[in-house]
């Protein structure tokens, strides 16, 4: 079992993005759900990651993701190993539109619900989910710090965020900034500044969608043929050396992959066996 950090936390180096099974197309059986979520922490995951902004978008809908992974980790053996990230800022104000709001007061009742519906005391991880134009991104930041210091979420974060931003909440937050969730993945790289940041601060770095997005990770070895060939040479899916790649960028990475079928996870689980040569790296790159 391959572990790396989140703060003083350590959790095996493939996560769980558990988005896909509460977004459109989700799964019509949760017990489809709760199985992938059972299956990823069999397989060893000890990260999930989810959002009060995963769900259809209807009022009655609201944070449906995290109610989700508390029920699937309630009486589960390993629950109390697992860091839950949740996040803050984005919304679903109806009609599958997606929303911002990075006010100090609708973070605070954001967290306030996200600790109802996980049932816990602290938040392990609560992420600032997106920037909302509308407020000045201090101010935003700022409402992290009230709640880390109220002991309200145990670890503080940050999501889609440029360097100068990651230092500013690095900053903000006294030095207590401990991860970053962007998008990274084979077709979209230019997080790599935030991923160079990140790996000289020592803040781990999550990328969602390391596969391509919901929609085309099942085509990532038919998009990128350098995955594909070297997955055949080492009878391995593509995703797996994909994800196999991003862990040998940094040592702050952990990946999200995102699943809502038990065997995707534990497909994407296994890449944390799986070593790459620097020669295979250098195709892939």
């Amino acid at each position: 079992m391959k572990y790396r950090s989140i703060g003083a936390v350590e959790v095996y180096e493939i996560g769980l993005g558990a988005m896909p099974m509460s977004i459109e197309g989700r799964p019509g059986d949760e017990s489809r759900s709760i199985a992938t979520i059972h299956a990823a922490l069999d397989a060893g995951v000890t990260l999930i990651d989810t959002a009060d902004a995963y769900s259809l978008g209807d009022a009655e809908e609201a944070g449906h993701n995290e109610s989700l992974v508390a029920r699937a980790l309630a009486g589960h053996p390993r629950r109390d190993e697992v860091l839950v990230a949740t996040k803050g800022g984005h919304t679903r104000p109806g009609g599958g539109e997606w929303g911002l709001n990075g006010s100090p007061a609708y973070l605070r009742r954001a967290c306030e619900a996200s600790l109802r519906r996980l049932g816990v005391e602290a938040i392990g991880l609560y992420q600032f989910h997106r920037p909302d134009p509308s407020v000045p991104y201090a101010e935003s930041i700022g409402a992290l710090a009230d709640l880390l210091d109220e002991g309200k979420i145990r670890m503080a974060g940050i999501s889609n965020a440029d360097p100068e931003q990651i230092e500013q909440a690095n900053a903000i937050l006294g030095g207590r900034l401990m991860a970053v969730q962007n998008q990274f993945s084979p077709a979209f790289r230019s997080s790599e500044p935030e991923l160079d940041l990140c790996t000289e601060l020592g803040i781990a770095f999550l990328p969602w969608s390391p596969l391509g997005g919901i929609a085309r990770a099942g085509e990532l070895g038919s998009r990128f043929a350098p995955f594909a060939r070297i997955a055949r040479d080492r009878g391995v899916s593509p995703q797996q050396v994909c994800l196999a790649w991003m862990l040998a960028k940094s040592p702050v990475i952990i990946p999200i992959p995102g699943a809502s079928r038990p065997e995707t996870i534990t497909d994407s689980a296994a890449a944390s066996g799986l070593r790459l040569t620097e020669d295979e790296l250098a195709q892939l790159d």
